[in-house]
């Protein structure tokens, strides 16, 4: 094998260029994500019957489909101008980012559902008895408490999100895996620009989870002080 392009500095510019893309999609993606479930964790979690179906349907529907389908259908609903920008079709990476907020958000309401139940219920009462309303009981008392239980289930989520990046390929945005792919076809170095590929999501994913672990365990310390 013949690792040799990796000392070029135009094809490691590549692959560390789509690198970094990769990063601030996840980023983005879990971050807007998490914003997003609150609605639908709100729906779940509503008195209404009504509001709880709409909630549990978009979770169970977004769940049980691939995002690869997900993102080939809005694009094929949605058609958008192509508007290059810093050489990137920016209505494509809007798709495709509407997309993975979507399908992130499912998932995190699930756990934001879990953390928000996991909550003690009397600091609920504790809250209205302070003269809160229950929407503002929830979203000073009760989310703030929740969000910090699940910050080990969001780390794994950004994990999960480093890799689902990759979809993003097939839109002709320049994120890891795209970037790979220029490198391998001007290279003819099949295996070996994957196997970098693959080292550097490996590489990524892995100090990821040792970060969100070590955070995990200073949350648990400042917990029992």
């Amino acid at each position: 094998m013949d690792f040799s392009f990796i000392f070029d500095l135009f094809y490691l510019k590549t692959l560390l260029q789509g690198l970094m893309v990769t990063i601030i999609f996840a980023l983005i993606a879990v971050i807007f994500g998490t914003l997003i479930a609150i609605i639908p964790t709100y729906f779940r979690l509503s008195k209404y019957k009504v509001l709880n179906i709409i909630g549990s349907s978009y979770v169970e529907v977004i769940r049980g489909t691939p995002l690869l389908v997900q993102v080939m259908l809005i694009y094929a609903m949605v058609q958008l101008p192509v508007m290059t920008v810093l050489g990137m079709d920016f209505g494509a990476f809007l798709l495709g980012m509407f997309a993975l907020l979507i399908n992130s958000s499912a998932y995190v309401s699930e756990t934001l559902r879990a953390g928000i139940l996991s909550v003690d219920r009397g600091q609920k009462e504790a809250g209205l008895s302070l003269g809160m309303t229950t929407n503002q009981t929830m979203i000073y008392v009760i989310l703030p408490q929740a969000i910090k239980n699940i910050m080990p289930a969001l780390g794994n989520e950004f994990v999960t999100l480093i890799k689902e990046t990759s979809i993003f390929m097939y839109l002709g945005i320049a994120e890891l895996m795209y970037s790979a792919q220029i490198v391998k076809t001007a290279t003819y170095q099949t295996k070996e620009v994957y196997i970098i590929t693959a080292l550097l999501y490996f590489v990524l994913t892995f100090t990821t989870s040792k970060l969100m672990t070590k955070l995990e365990k200073r949350m648990r310390l400042q917990d029992a002080k």
